[in-house]
């Protein structure tokens, strides 16, 4: 017999009664039921039940054994009396009757429980991650994060693709966040960069002939912390194609997405024709650019019934012209209760407040603003909205650059407060036509807004003869549920259009050379038009997890401050490493 063991914790059925088994774990559970004790043990592939009582010789060493000790077990396999089966474990219709325990590793006392999912403080978790990798959900989180990985590589594999590794020592690159820097020792005060995404190299392995790539490619980016990227690093899947348009990337991506959804969804539906929805319509329509479609909610411009109105303050605030009105519907609100907590919520998110209308029954609007207005322009704006006796409408007036971030936030609240939202599926869809550059108000200039590798819509033509504030880039987006998991474009793959988009950003031609030198070499010597993406591992692992924290669907998180608790990095460099580099730390107090 093996050393260890001749089944896992996992695979004893009711076929293996009568045979002798021999089983390694961790004491799961421990229970005392009258002077015969029961130990569940656990394995990285399920849970026996064993029994121990007084007549076994190997009673007295279980009742030293302790939660999570490691021991070995010789027994032999029988039923469960009648009515204790199990139906939950694929074990629970048998238990093991021990005859030997060995101890393999005791453990000592924890610092946190492992049976059980009771929450516990974060910091406690990742300081002893060992020990919380162990509980079931994150477990089999972890596990799950896995399948959907072998799903995502086996589905790119079948549409053609072909997997490359990408150099994790790189140059530094614009991709919007700050770079780690790895010094040289070789090379005295220069520097190395993690690459923030295989973004150019992606681009030159479809310049040096090869047709379809992919990757599930780590990515480096020292940004602060945010909700819903890990600090650090992350994972995309990567993915670029040659000799293609944004239809054909569209075609060979939404199966591989759609398919790991369906196989990971566990029976929740998944959208199936996804739709393509431009960036200004997403906007405007949903106050993001990365709408949960699951909340039916559509926001609408109703500037023209406020238009020389007697609601003052929006008729005064219409008479600049980048001013409008939106209407945010809000079916079955139309409660004084409901309206003025939404109003006490948009006045905690730092608004004056939120104007609303309710139509009482017969149809008649209610509240300040339809006082203001009048029942003409009430019930128009009710007719446009497609409102009923029941209903609310909750308005926010200005720029729409302004306040569309609140206007989003606001949509999301009142479906989520009426409960409109259907939690039970994911919606998919592509998000389109984005705009090529943006103004920095920071910078007072024009910046790229989203790729800058992106072939604007209109090519060089437009670079030259267009107001760049006005000019798309071939680059889109899918969001799920509201989140953003993927992000790509057409690349901008002539020389003297990639040039002239890095002047519009104030990059002149010297700098594209120094900075992109690969790239802009390679563009020279015959560049095949390519496209693609890369979606988010981490972020698609979560929502088929079912969880809204990151933390929960990867192995060795860091913390929101970018500190590894487990091993205690970031630490300091010794002196003799710092001489070696030929560096010098210039730490400023604070």
């Amino acid at each position: 017999m093996h050393r260890y063991r001749s089944h896992t914790c996992g695979a004893l059925r009711a076929s293996d009664v009568g045979t002798t088994a021999r089983l390694s774990g961790w004491c799961h559970r421990i229970r005392d039921h009258g002077g015969v004790l029961f130990i569940d043990l656990r394995d990285h592939y399920g849970l026996t039940q064993v029994v121990v009582d007084p007549d076994s010789p190997a009673f007295k060493l279980a009742e030293t054994v302790r939660a999570e000790w490691v021991i070995r077990i010789d027994g032999r396999v029988r039923l469960r009396p009648a009515g204790t089966e199990n139906p939950e474990l694929p074990t629970g219709q048998v238990e093991v009757y021990a005859t030997e325990i060995e101890v393999l590793g005791a453990s000592a006392e924890l610092p946190l429980p492992v049976f059980g999912d009771v929450e516990y403080p974060e910091e406690t978790r990742l300081r002893y991650r060992f020990l919380d990798l162990r509980r079931e959900k994150l477990h089999k989180n972890i596990m799950t994060r896995g399948a959907i990985i072998d799903a995502m590589r086996r589905r790119m594999k079948g549409q053609g693709f072909f997997e490359f590794q990408t150099p994790i020592l790189t140059a530094s690159s614009p991709e919007g966040a700050r770079d780690f820097l790895v010094p040289s020792r070789l090379h005295p005060g220069k520097f190395y960069a993690l690459p923030q995404a295989p973004q150019q190299y992606k681009q030159l392995i479809m310049m040096s002939g090869f047709d379809r790539y992919f990757q599930i490619a780590p990515c480096f980016r020292d940004e602060d912390p945010r909700a819903d990227r890990l600090p650090g690093e992350f994972y995309q899947l990567d993915l670029e194609m040659s000799f293609v348009e944004q239809e054909d990337v569209f075609a060979a991506v939404e199966p591989v997405i759609t398919g790991v959804f369906e196989e990971f969804a566990d029976g929740k539906p998944v959208t199936k024709n996804w739709p393509r929805i431009p960036y200004a319509v997403s906007m405007q329509k949903y106050g993001t650019d990365k709408p949960d479609l699951r909340n039916p909610i559509e926001m609408q411009d109703v500037s023209e019934h406020f238009r020389g109105s007697g609601f003052k303050v929006f008729a005064r605030l219409l008479e600049a012209e980048q001013n409008r009105v939106w209407a945010i519907p809000g079916p079955t609100g139309g409660s004084r209760a409901f309206c003025d907590r939404m109003n006490s919520w948009a006045q905690g998110e730092g608004q004056p407040g939120l104007g609303y209308i309710m139509w009482r029954e017969g149809g008649e609007g209610a509240g300040p603003i339809a006082n203001n207005i009048g029942p003409e322009r009430t019930a128009a704006i009710r007719d446009q909205l497609g409102l009923k006796e029941g209903d609310a409408a909750f308005f926010v007036a200005g720029d729409p650059a302004k306040f569309v971030k609140f206007a989003g936030a606001a949509r999301t609240k009142v479906g989520e407060e009426l409960n409109l939202v259907d939690h039970d599926r994911f919606e998919l869809a592509w998000i389109v036509d984005f705009p090529f550059y943006e103004w920095s108000e920071d910078e007072k200039k024009i910046d790229f807004s989203h790729n800058p590798f992106s072939m604007p819509q209109g090519g060089l033509d437009a670079l030259n003869g267009q107001d760049p504030l006005t000019i798309k880039a071939f680059q889109y987006d899918i969001a799920c549920n509201g989140y953003e998991i993927a992000s790509g474009g057409i690349r901008n793959h002539r020389p003297e259009a990639m040039v002239k988009a890095f002047e519009l950003a104030g990059y002149d031609e010297q700098e594209v050379v120094e900075r992109f030198g690969g790239l802009y070499r390679a563009f020279q010597y015959g560049a095949p038009p390519h496209g693609g993406m890369a979606a988010g591992v981490d972020r698609i692992v979560m929502l088929l997890c079912g969880t809204t924290n990151l933390r929960e669907i990867s192995i060795f998180p860091m913390n929101q401050q970018a500190l590894d608790l487990l091993m205690g990095a970031p630490n300091e460099a010794s002196p003799k490493q710092l001489r070696e580099l030929h560096i010098r730390t210039n730490i400023q107090e604070k």
